[in-house]
């Protein structure tokens, strides 16, 4: 490589040097999901495509995929893709705390039973991961109980699966809390599934690193690995991460303290909190992911604002007179000059304001100030003449709401009723987006993208030997 010095951008990303050529390993991607085989819940929509979404992962730098198990069914998926991408894709296998209902007391069905691809729907939707977002107005209560024999033989059953398994499996999980999503499993079977599934982690010869997942379940989280693997995790032998992390920056220092790595995706930016937790990772215990199809960045995101074009400068003033707001029909004062630092305080509709042009009269607080001005001035006038200078109502509707500035697309996005062959499929998030997460976190730390992509890389080449 040269020597030269990074590019700065205005967003405060440093772009990576021109002759470095970006690699990534995205540590968890749902690929056994139905969807990147054109299935949605439980129906064909359009043809199966994973070739490729792994083509398309190869051509942004992401050579390795880590596709994550998270039930017996797609632990077993998992592995047939291995198979099928030799020296791409690797797995890990484990039961997720919402797929741990297997081990309570009222679970129907066996734990290793699959769903054919001719089931109705309501059955194929099953073979979907679960999906990101909390649903707090269903939770399963306690009080259904474990069924200790039923655990005795997922345990056994696992194991089997873990140590049988081919060397393309590099990590035990994805197993965790998760209390957020207590509508899949209750608290107590989950806490059951993760203390059986650490005991099987700590006793396998050689161990597995661990792929692990905890949501708004720290203390519990925390309590069960140091009684798995003690206190300060000095019986872990091959380390794991705490993967799609959403937790606190005193949560993520503890995990850290403990040896454990963090994995950030879509989910890690959402908030100004989110973000400021990710600035205060340890590049030495980074690790990148998409978690796709699920956990995309959004332009509701705090984030989405390190992916914009460089529209404000360091010495560019972001407004320099009264801004419209549409949405409100106030105006909002000028602002003072922002410098490059006071961009990444701003929110996504601030960094798109470059140079702002007055609002129409018709519009806003304009017209709403003419209204004012007339009522006041022209008492006793005409009603009919307060309305002449007025545009018609509706040309209102000739003056949209300004939209968002777009952030590039490497590949042209389509909707699924609309697939067509090489193109994203809208909503379905695919590994080849990791680069928008190295971006991001290069922007929220303030450093290159080099620095980001080569810190994960060796960090997880590291703990899972998948280089």
């Amino acid at each position: 490589m040269s020597g030269s010095s990074p590019t700065p951008l205005a967003n405060g990303v440093s772009s990576p040097k021109p002759d470095y050529k970006t690699r990534y390993i995205d540590i968890g991607i749902n690929l056994a999901d139905p969807i990147f085989r054109g299935r949605y819940h439980g129906k064909p929509r359009h043809p199966d495509d994973l070739q490729g979404v792994i083509s398309r992962a190869q051509q942004v730098g992401c050579t390795k995929l880590i596709v994550t198990g998270s039930s017996f069914k797609s632990s077993r998926d998992a592995l047939k893709l291995a198979a099928e991408f030799p020296g791409t894709v690797y797995t890990t296998a484990g039961i997720h705390p919402c797929s741990s209902s297997i081990f309570g007391s009222s679970h129907h069905k066996h734990h290793d039973e699959s769903q054919s691809e001719g089931e109705e729907a309501a059955e194929a939707e099953q073979q979907h991961t679960p999906a990101c977002g909390p649903d707090p107005t269903k939770p399963i209560l306690d009080g259904d109980g474990v069924d200790h024999a039923r655990s005795e033989t997922i345990i056994s059953d696992l194991e089997k699966l873990i140590t049988e398994a081919p060397k393309s499996l590099v990590a035990f999980g994805e197993f965790g809390l998760d209390y957020d999503r207590l509508h899949y499993c209750s608290k107590e079977v989950q806490l059951h599934s993760f203390a059986a599934q650490l005991k099987l982690a700590a006793r396998l010869k050689p161990q597995l690193p661990l792929f692990l997942h905890s949501r708004a379940a720290h203390d519990d989280f925390v309590r069960l690995l140091k009684e798995a693997f003690g206190e300060q995790l000095e019986n872990l032998e091959k380390g794991g991460v705490v993967h799609s992390f959403t937790g606190t920056v005193d949560e993520m220092r503890e995990l850290m303290d403990l040896g454990l790595y963090i994995g950030v995706n879509g989910c890690s930016f959402k908030t100004a909190e989110n973000c400021a937790v990710v600035k205060e990772i340890g590049l030495d215990r980074l690790m990148l992911e998409t978690d796709g199809p699920w956990c995309e960045v959004r332009p509701t995101h705090d984030g989405w604002k390190y992916l914009l074009p460089p529209y404000v400068t360091p010495k560019e003033t972001v407004a320099s007179e009264p801004v419209s707001d549409v949405a409100s029909g106030t105006a909002t004062p000028a602002a003072e000059p922002a410098t490059v630092q006071d961009v990444s305080a701003l929110s996504l509709s601030d960094t798109t304001v470059s140079t702002p042009a007055p609002a129409p009269e018709s519009q806003g607080q304009g017209q709403e100030s003419s209204a004012a001005n007339e009522g006041t001035n022209k008492q006793g006038r005409r009603p009919k003449q307060k309305k002449t200078p007025q545009p018609p109502p509706q040309s209102s509707k000739k003056n949209p709401k300004k939209k968002e500035p777009e952030v590039p697309e490497r590949f042209k996005v389509v909707k699924k009723e609309k697939w067509e062959e090489g193109a994203m499929v809208k909503g379905r998030n695919e590994p080849c987006t990791i680069e928008r997460i190295a971006r991001i976190v290069a922007g929220i730390k303030g450093v290159s993208e080099e620095e980001v992509c080569e810190a994960a890389w060796k960090n997880t080449v590291r703990v899972f030997g998948v280089e």
